[in-house]
């Protein structure tokens, strides 16, 4: 599957199998809080809800239910909920 769902705090996006999460959600206008884009710092975190994933290396440690989006690439469609209201741009608005 190269085309996937991608629901961020009950909004969604369509995204792909090939890419980081971080930068997907990116490309769809929203602007997730990260600090290094290499899984040290956490900033990232959100809870996985529903979903598979691919989680590559990160030192930053993650608990239950938990992924760091710049290390992460959706294998399925996903659902995500982060712990804050995620800001976006006007224009992502037309790709939900």
């Amino acid at each position: 599957m190269s085309s996937v769902k991608i629901t961020i705090n009950n909004q969604t996006v369509h995204g792909n199998t090939r890419e980081l999460l971080l930068d997907q959600l990116e490309q769809a206008g929203f602007h997730p809080e990260y600090q290094c884009r290499s899984g040290l710092c956490g900033a990232c975190r959100c809870r996985l809800q529903q979903g598979e994933v691919a989680q590559l290396d990160a030192l930053a440690l993650t608990g239950k239910n938990e992924i760091l989006i710049c290390r992460t690439i959706p294998k399925s469609d996903v659902e995500l909920v982060f712990p804050y209201q995620l800001r976006c741009n006007e224009d992502a608005e037309d790709m939900l």
